[in-house]
């Protein structure tokens, strides 16, 4: 079993910029959401932290975190 890697610690005095976490999204059951997959959706379902139930019309699909192809309208 392998360790997860560090994180490096940025020094004030590097001249690249400190890298910057992205804010979490959060979605509520309800939420009307596109995906660049599927489209637009409504979700039905948050499982916290880790994945969202959105009905797609077509299909319904289990959406894991962290969201990066589905945004809230």
């Amino acid at each position: 079993m392998t360790k997860p890697a560090a994180r490096k610690r940025h020094l004030p005095t590097s001249p690249f910029k400190a890298p910057v976490t992205p804010v979490p999204k959060h979605f509520a059951v309800g939420d009307q959401v596109t995906h660049d997959m599927y489209g637009l959706g409504r979700v039905i379902g948050v499982e916290e932290g880790t994945a969202t139930l959105v009905d797609f019309g077509s299909a319904q699909m289990r959406i894991l975190s962290p969201y990066t192809k589905m945004t809230k309208l």
